[in-house]
């Protein structure tokens, strides 16, 4: 029988290239050889948008028509939103009463995310319990296998520990899923930050070629190319980390990375490559 994997994605908005070569890449291939659950977490996404609500069903549709589009097939794999599941409130709650407080208060993402998010009033229990809610929905299903970027191993570590402590009370019920470490490649946006909607440098999965351009023409390049004559460092160049991404041609990106460093290629012939890329992937 097949293993049973659990993964989910917040609908905060329209899912981005960062989403597509960091999860849905990878879930594409696992759904051919697993038992795969795929949720769209709204209720993760409505603890910290619980002020305003309103996007969130039509953030739903957004993100499950963007994974339609990169691949996952309901014939291969099951895929569902959160709250239509009432079963993952009630495990939530029964698993709060046997988790430690201390154990979400040293959460490193907790920490690091309070810190971050300035603009939204994030000092609530619901935030504090982020863990809690995830341990449920990978619980729920009996999940063997997550997975997760390095960045997130803290959090199913947390999982596997609840596991432990609710089956220390009540007996052998649920399993401790492990770690799938998955390669989550660099992909940063538009103005050299990590990718992302909040900062306003994304390109998204749904962009038209037209909409796309618009974003990868004024994209900033290694800072020592302030002329087309001048060399640059492909290493320095944010355009440059997109192509070792979504470009598959090796020998094109070995001439695209020598012409930087000797100036026989330019800038806009550059993103006009990276463009032709990402389309065909698109």
């Amino acid at each position: 029988m097949a293993q049973r994997v659990f993964s989910g994605m917040r609908p905060t908005g329209k899912l981005h290239l960062g989403h597509l070569a960091g999860a849905l890449t990878n879930w594409v291939k696992l759904q051919e050889n697993y038992k795969c659950f795929y949720s769209i977490v709204d209720w993760h996404a409505l603890m910290s948008e619980y002020a305003d609500s309103s996007m969130i069903a039509e953030n739903c549709k957004e993100v499950l028509l963007d994974w339609l589009a990169s691949g996952l097939d309901p014939e291969k794999c099951v895929i569902f939103v959160q709250s239509h599941i009432p079963q993952h409130a009630e495990l939530h709650l029964a698993l709060s009463m046997v988790t430690p407080l201390g154990w979400l208060q040293r959460c490193p993402t907790y920490k690091e995310q309070i810190l971050n998010i300035q603009n939204k009033d994030l000092s609530n229990y619901a935030f504090l319990g982020y863990p809690v809610l995830m341990a449920a929905d990978i619980l729920l299903y009996k999940a063997e296998i997550v997975p997760v970027g390095e960045d997130q191993s803290a959090h199913l570590e947390i999982t596997r520990e609840m596991a432990r402590r609710f089956n220390s009370f009540f007996g052998n019920i649920l399993p401790e899923p492990q770690i799938m470490l998955t390669p989550t490649p660099k992909v940063p946006g538009t103005d050299g930050r990590k990718m992302s909607k909040s900062y306003g440098n994304a390109i998204n999965i749904a962009d038209t070629p037209s909409e796309m351009w618009n974003k990868i023409r004024p994209m900033i390049t290694d800072p020592a190319r302030e002329r087309r004559t001048d060399p640059g460092d492909p290493e320095k160049c944010p355009v440059w980390d997109i192509h070792k991404v979504f470009n598959n041609n090796e020998d094109e990106k070995a001439e695209i990375a020598s012409g930087c460093r000797s100036a026989g290629i330019g800038c806009v012939d550059c993103k006009k490559k990276l463009q032709a890329h990402v389309e065909r992937v698109m």
